[in-house]
């Protein structure tokens, strides 16, 4: 009875995760979508204001002792901040290089590198029925970008980068709480202000400091306003998404992505009256498909594992 009430509070608090990373996540890609349309804030910018607010989120968090920080010595996570700096800088060079449909099939290549690294340099185990979700998933992302779909030499070798660097940084995300015995508001304490020192550095290669479009620019009261509010958000996503792939894996949470892409789809299609194909909704239903398959076969294997633990002498 005991073990029963554990788990059904362990799955109440990984339900209550996802919901929170799944309503900001969706909430923070509609903001971000207005302040670009209607402010022209700089994309990798507002990526630097939202690392900088979440560290001050931490900081007021550990505050109020909502938890206790845990000395970490810099070079143990500074690999981490590095990739969460090339992450974002090689996904804005793909995007800015590629048409959105090849930007979205590389992004989607993100899930099965990541089952590489783990099972070459982790010596993870992955199912072949695991393995096989991929498959409709894939299908899904083909379908909803088939007709934008245009690849070049530069927009490649920068697509390849950013599934490379996104893939080991949401590895070392769960690799490092794990090594260093730290919860997500314990790490991610320590790398928003190195990432966002780092992210500060690569900021000028990109975008203007000063001026129209800078940081530090011409920025209405409304316009900070709506930055600020979205930094705030991003502090959710963040923290969600630290606590997801802690609790879960590096591959459920990019599953879990999948769902979100597909609700955005829908909710832009809702919201703003984005068109929708034929071929984008038969994607969502063979992305859709996908997730529920493989969140099928990795609870089917949880309840294996549990029972093979309870038959131990």
């Amino acid at each position: 009875m005991k073990q029963t009430l554990l788990n059904l509070s362990a799955n109440g608090r990984l339900i209550a995760g996802l919901l929170v990373n799944l309503l900001s996540s969706i909430c923070i890609v509609f903001i971000n979508k207005w302040i670009y349309v209607h402010y022209g804030f700089p994309n990798m910018t507002l990526t630097l204001v939202h690392f900088v607010v979440t560290w001050l989120g931490l900081y007021v968090c550990q505050k109020m002792d909502i938890f206790a920080p845990k000395s970490l010595p810099i070079r143990s996570i500074v690999w981490l901040a590095l990739s969460f700096c090339g992450f974002v800088a090689f996904t804005n060079l793909s995007l800015q290089n590629n048409a959105i449909g090849t930007y979205q099939l590389a992004k989607a290549m993100t899930t099965p590198v990541i089952i590489l690294i783990q099972t070459t340099y982790y010596k993870k185990t992955f199912s072949t029925k695991i393995k096989l979700t991929l498959v409709p998933i894939t299908l899904g992302v083909i379908l909803n970008s088939y007709f934008d779909v245009r690849f070049n030499m530069l927009g490649t070798v920068f697509a390849t980068l950013g599934v490379l660097v996104t893939s080991l940084y949401q590895v070392w995300v769960g690799a490092k709480q794990h090594e260093l015995q730290v919860n997500s508001m314990q790490l991610l304490y320590y790398q928003a202000p190195l990432s966002s020192g780092f992210l500060l550095c690569v900021v000028p290669m990109f975008e203007p400091l000063t001026g129209d479009g800078g940081i530090f620019g011409p920025w209405s009261l409304p316009a900070l306003a709506t930055v600020l509010f979205s930094g705030v958000v991003a502090f959710l996503v963040n923290l969600s998404i630290y606590w997801i792939i802690g609790n879960t894996s590096a591959v459920t949470y990019n599953m879990f992505g999948h769902f979100k892409f597909c609700i955005t789809l829908v909710g832009g299609y809702l919201i703003f009256h984005d068109p929708i194909s034929i071929n984008q909704a038969l994607g969502i239903l063979c992305t859709l498909a996908g997730i529920l398959s493989y969140t099928h076969f990795k609870l089917a294997e949880q309840e294996e594992g549990k029972s093979r633990l309870a038959q131990r002498p």
